[in-house]
Parts: structure tokens; C-alpha cells; sequence
């Protein structure tokens, strides 16, 4: 997913952030203007030339006119940055796309920001505290939730152990497998 970034410029929606980052220009490639871009999105498909970019904390618009892969990661080139020193200024700058852009994902998966700040409860309804941080691992992301003391606990995002998640409620509904989560 994209990973959200919380900007005060902006309408969020539901709480949620104004702009989501899906890049970072790193550098200047070649002599007609193209940087080389990290992808930060899972979905990359959708810078596309034509579509409106914000670069920095600012929020510069870009608009991209040309695209292509290159290694890792994407060679974008933007209107009216024709050269290498116009692209080279906004060296290591992340690239925003407006929240209310993002793609729809299918049922039961959700933005990393969708998930932060929800509340934690057992399937008993006893609370363990608050999602404050996703770890990606590779295999599977692990949860990690706070509680109200300071200790945490480490879920596997796996089948079994989230049961359900309530945006509306803010609610996330788990099952502790046994054994796993004793020191």
C-alpha cells in the first residue's frame, strides 16, 4: 500500500491524510530531464504520463510526461523540467498523489493509515491496547499494539489471528494464539 504521510494541507478524509507518498526522486538520470524514482506505492501503475504529481513539503504539482522502468525502480520525466539541473532541485524530494486518489482495495485489506490508532480488543472484548505501528517482514506484517502501560504485543498478520476490523468503530478484533505472546 502506500505509505501515508499526515500533511495540514488539504481535506482528509475521515481523519485519514491529505496526501499519500508514492515516491522519491533520488536523482537526475541522463540529459533530457528524467529523474530516478523509488517507488513507495504498491501501486506504481498509476504514475502515468499526464498525471499530477506534488513534490516536497510544499506540494509542488508535476505533471509526468514520460515513464519507463529502469532497475528497481521508475525513470519519470516531468513538464517543464527539460533538463537535468531544472529536475536535479527536487533531488531526494518525496512524491505525493491526493488520499482521495488511491485505488479501492478489495474487501478485508486496508492502507497501513486506515489501520493505524485503531483499538485492539481480544475476541473476548477484553482490550490490549492500540495499533501504533506495522512492521512489514516479508513473509507477513506483524501489528504492533501498545498498551495503555507501555508494553507490546507483536501480532502476525496471518489467518486466525484478526478476525475482524471495524473503521467505522475503530476496532480491531483479535485472537492471541497460545503460547506466542509470553516473554
Amino acid at each position: 500500500m502506500s505509505r501515508a504521510v499526515q500533511q495540514p494541507a488539504g481535506s482528509p478524509t475521515a481523519g485519514g491524510p491529505a496526501f499519500l507518498a508514492v515516491g522519491r526522486l533520488r536523482r537526475p538520470h541522463g540529459v533530457r530531464g528524467e529523474a530516478l524514482v523509488e517507488v513507495l506505492t504498491d501501486f506504481p501503475e498509476r504514475l502515468q504520463p499526464k498525471t499530477v504529481v506534488y513534490a516536497g513539503e510544499e506540494h509542488l504539482p508535476l505533471t509526468i510526461r514520460s515513464r519507463r522502468s529502469h532497475n528497481e525502480g521508475l525513470l519519470l520525466a516531468f513538464a517543464g523540467l527539460e533538463t537535468p539541473e531544472a529536475v536535479g532541485r527536487f533531488r531526494n524530494q518525496i512524491l505525493y498523489v491526493p488520499s482521495a486518489d488511491r485505488p479501492s482495495l478489495p474487501d478485508g485489506e486496508y492502507y497501513h493509515h486506515q489501520l493505524i490508532g485503531l483499538m485492539v480488543q481480544e475476541e473476548d472484548g477484553q482490550m490490549l491496547g492500540r495499533l501504533t505501528e506495522i512492521l512489514e517482514t516479508g513473509a507477513n506484517d506483524v501489528y504492533v499494539v501498545t498498551a495503555e502501560d507501555g508494553n507490546e504485543i507483536l501480532l502476525p498478520v496471518i489467518p486466525g489471528v484478526v478476525l475482524d476490523v471495524d473503521l467505522v468503530g475503530k476496532t480491531m478484533r483479535v485472537h492471541l494464539l497460545p503460547g506466542l505472546y509470553e516473554p
